[in-house]
C-alpha cells in the first residue's frame, strides 16, 4: 500500500514545477501592508502630528484645526499624535467621566486619520481640577496613552535605530506652583526632583539615536512669557539637562502659537505648538527666534536616521514654516 501510494504521489507531483509551487505557497499579508495608508510613504521612518492648548468644546478654530489635522493625516503618512498639553479648558476635567472628553476631545478629533494613539502631557489648566483623572482615561480610550504623569516611549526606526520621547510634567518644576491656590492640592507630593532623577537616568542609559523631550512649559519663547517667571523656573532644571546629554528637541506648548527657537551656543532646539485653539501675540525681532506665528495651527514632525523634518500647518491646511534638522547638528 506505502508502495503504491508513494508512486501515485510521486506521479502526481512529476509534471509539477518547483515554480508553480513556489507562486501557490501561503503569503504572510497583514491589513496593514494593503489598506491606503500604506501608500503614504517618504524618506522618513517615524511622523507625528504635534497640537497644544485645544480643549474648548470645539470652539475659537478648534474644529477648524481638527478638520486640518484630519486631512493632513489623510493625505500624509502619521504614526501618533502629541498633544503638549492644556487638554481641557478652563480648568481641567473632574474625573475620566467628565462630558468635557466628548465636547472637548471625542466629538471634536473624529477623522478616522485621528484614531491612531495619542500621547498628552499635563499643563498648567489640567492641574486645576483632577490632572489624574487624564491618567485614569487611558483604560477607558483606546487612543488616549497616558499611563502616568510623566513617561517615556521609544519607537523603531530602520537600520536598527530608535527614537526616544520623554514625556514629562513641567508643573511640579515651578516653585510657585506649590503655594499657588488652584494648582497646590495637585501639585503637592509631586517630588521635582524624583522627576529629574528620573528623566537624568533615562537620557543617559538609552541608546537612542534621536531623544526628544516634550513639555508644557517652554525653556525659551518669544510670545508674552519670555521673562515669566514659569518660563524662566522650566529653563533653570531642564536646560543643564538637555545640553548635558545632547538633547537636539525640546518641545512643548503653553504660548498660544507656533515657534522654533534656537539659542546659538545652545544644542537643542525649542519648538512651541500652542496654537490648537486661541492664539496669543509673539515678539518680532527676538535673536534666538528662526520663526514665531500667532496662528492656529499644528505642527507635523518627520523622522529617519540622519534627519528630522518640522512643518507648521495652519487652520486653512497651509504649510506656513518648515525647518530641517541634522542629526547631531
Amino acid at each position: 500500500m506505502k508502495s503504491t501510494l508513494g508512486t501515485a504521489l510521486g506521479a502526481s507531483l512529476s509534471g509539477v514545477s518547483l515554480a508553480s509551487m513556489a507562486a501557490n505557497a501561503p503569503t504572510k499579508i497583514e491589513s496593514e501592508d494593503i489598506n491606503s495608508r500604506a501608500l503614504l510613504k517618504d524618506e522618513y521612518d517615524l511622523h507625528f502630528l504635534a497640537i497644544g492648548d485645544w480643549g474648548r468644546n470645539g470652539a475659537d478654530h478648534q474644529i477648524q484645526v481638527a478638520k486640518q489635522m484630519g486631512k493632513w493625516a489623510t493625505e500624509h503618512p502619521n504614526d501618533f499624535i502629541i498633544s503638549t498639553g492644556d487638554n481641557f479648558y478652563p480648568s481641567g476635567v473632574v474625573s475620566e467621566h467628565d462630558p468635557l472628553w466628548h465636547y472637548s476631545f471625542e466629538n471634536v478629533y473624529t477623522d478616522f486619520s485621528l484614531q491612531w494613539d495619542w500621547y498628552p502631557i499635563l499643563g498648567n489648566h489640567d492641574y486645576k481640577s483632577d490632572p489624574d483623572a487624564q491618567v485614569r482615561y487611558t483604560a477607558i480610550s483606546r487612543r488616549w496613552k497616558m499611563p502616568s504623569r510623566y513617561y517615556s516611549k521609544t519607537f523603531k526606526i530602520k537600520e536598527k535605530a530608535e527614537v526616544l520621547i520623554a514625556f514629562i510634567d513641567t508643573n511640579p518644576l515651578i516653585p510657585e506652583f506649590h503655594q499657588n491656590s488652584e494648582y497646590g492640592p495637585h501639585v503637592a507630593g509631586q517630588q521635582p526632583e524624583k522627576q529629574l532623577a528620573w528623566l537624568n537616568e533615562l537620557l543617559q542609559t538609552s541608546d537612542a539615536k534621536w531623544k526628544i523631550v516634550v513639555g508644557h512649559h517652554p525653556i525659551y519663547t518669544a510670545g508674552p512669557r519670555t521673562n515669566n517667571y514659569d518660563t524662566l523656573a522650566v529653563r533653570k532644571v531642564l536646560q543643564p539637562l538637555l545640553e548635558k546629554h545632547r538633547i537636539p528637541l525640546y518641545l512643548s506648548g503653553h504660548e498660544h502659537s507656533m515657534q522654533h527657537l534656537k539659542v546659538q551656543e545652545k544644542h537643542f532646539h525649542q519648538f512651541i505648538s500652542g496654537s490648537g485653539s486661541e492664539v496669543t501675540p509673539v515678539k518680532k525681532g527676538v535673536n534666538y527666534s528662526r520663526f514665531e506665528a500667532s496662528t492656529y495651527g499644528f505642527m507635523y514632525f518627520a523622522i529617519n536616521k540622519e534627519q528630522l523634518q518640522v512643518q507648521c500647518i495652519d487652520h486653512e491646511g497651509k504649510v506656513i514654516y518648515s525647518s530641517i534638522i541634522p542629526w547631531n547638528a
